[in-house]
């Protein structure tokens, strides 16, 4: 493996999902991957090498990937982790992001979707911990899941309202529509009203203080959904 090459670790106990998810992200995504079967396996890949991105099953033999989660991210361990799992209820993916993930994929997944979002993990990582984003003057600490205003006091946010907002984020400048954006937040098994995402934009907007002066903005797109503006620093 060249060092030039974003590496992947895959940590799955499926033989033939494992070997498949291998051949489409070496082949079409053109990452270096190394597999692991279980928490032990994943340990000595660790142990021995840093890696672009994490692929993390729920469900292993040994334990699961949330206590794997959360251990390393007590260790310091930052690498990206993308959770990729049977289980999607809502519970299930609030508790994997609040043990360190930056994202949730359920199976049976879509591949392009798959490779859409390893890719765009990679690259926002730039092969660095995605840990502390910063917004127009506020810090989002995705590890921690605390939001700093510019003036250094904390926003108190809801878990959903935090997911949201880490959303709009890094998806900035781009229209979402409402369904995206509940499908990405509250999730695709969860049945919510389109208008729910309006009432959270609501208390989003007033819990950051924004107003005309603001250097940020959740603009509504009339008949489709919103999109987040962020002036440049």
């Amino acid at each position: 493996m060249t060092s030039s090459i974003p590496a992947v670790l895959l940590v799955e106990d499926d033989t033939n999902l494992r070997l498949a998810l291998r051949d489409n992200l070496e082949n079409q995504g053109g990452y270096a991957v190394e597999e692991a079967a279980s928490v032990r396996d994943a340990r000595a890949h660790l142990a021995k090498r840093s890696f672009q991105l994490i692929l993390l099953d729920v469900m292993l033999p040994d334990g699961d990937g949330y206590s794997l989660c959360r251990a390393l991210r007590d260790e310091g361990v930052t690498t990206p982790v993308l959770m990729l799992t049977a289980r999607t209820l809502e519970d299930d993916v609030v508790r994997g992001f609040e043990a360190g993930a930056q994202d949730y994929l359920g199976k049976p997944y879509r591949l392009r979707e798959l490779l859409a979002r390893v890719g765009a993990l990679v690259r926002r990582s730039g092969g660095a911990p995605v840990k502390l984003v910063r917004f127009a003057g506020y810090k989002l600490d995705l590890d921690r899941r605390k939001v700093e205003t510019p003036e250094g006091g904390q926003v108190e946010l809801t878990r959903t309202e935090f997911d949201l907002l880490a959303f709009l984020v890094r998806e900035k400048e781009r229209v979402l529509r409402r369904d995206d954006i509940l499908d990405a937040v509250w999730g695709k098994d969860v049945v919510v009203d389109p208008h729910t995402v309006d009432n959270f934009v609501s208390s989003l907007k007033k819990k950051l203080g924004w107003n005309s002066a603001s250097r940020f903005a959740i603009q509504t797109v009339r008949g489709v959904g919103y999109r987040m503006e962020i002036e440049a620093p």
